[in-house]
């Protein structure tokens, strides 16, 4: 059996923290305890969270196959949208579905051909990262390629937040 160490601190100062020794299912049970207790409650349903296959249906079909209806289907109602660029420290914040979607038809407008390609994505609860490297072609013929990457903050299984960044090559 696998066990796990649990500290516990007198409320003295001058005393030492005691070490207990606990199966590995009561140290788990503890943690889930302390964590719904500091952070609210845990999400455990899966339909509630959002996973790495939905993000990759988000960029694969959304973005790749420049579909703004299937992107509006990952967006929460009180969606934001950080854009890359932009006059506020955080590029450009669009705040709500219509700027978020008119934001988004935008950048197809701007890159018509607009591609999203070696995407990799991760989630941990209610956060999660997507690195990808951009490739599109404004009208005028000018061709960018970047690193780039979007940090979500999902809420009920949506995106509630999306703020973008990418790398910044010189000619």
């Amino acid at each position: 059996m696998v066990t796990a160490l649990a500290t516990s601190f007198r409320h003295r100062t001058d005393a030492k923290p005691t070490l207990y020794i606990v199966p590995r299912r009561v140290a788990s049970w503890m943690y889930g305890e302390l964590t719904q207790r500091l952070f609210g409650q845990i999400l455990t349903r899966e339909e509630t969270m959002m996973t790495i296959k939905d993000l990759e249906t988000f960029f694969g079909t959304g973005w790749n196959r420049h579909d703004v209806d299937v992107l509006m289907t990952f967006m929460s109602d009180d969606c934001v949208f950080e854009s890359t660029a932009g006059p506020e420290v955080c590029g450009t914040r669009y705040a709500g579905r219509e700027r978020v979607r008119e934001a988004f038809v935008r950048v197809f407008k701007i890159f018509p051909d607009a591609t999203f390609a070696d995407a990799r994505h991760f989630v941990a609860g209610n956060r999660g990262v997507s690195e990808w490297t951009f490739t599109g072609t404004t009208p005028d013929g000018k061709k960018v390629e970047v690193n780039g990457c979007d940090i979500f903050t999902f809420q009920n299984g949506k995106i509630a937040v999306k703020s973008s960044y990418f790398k910044n090559r010189t000619a």
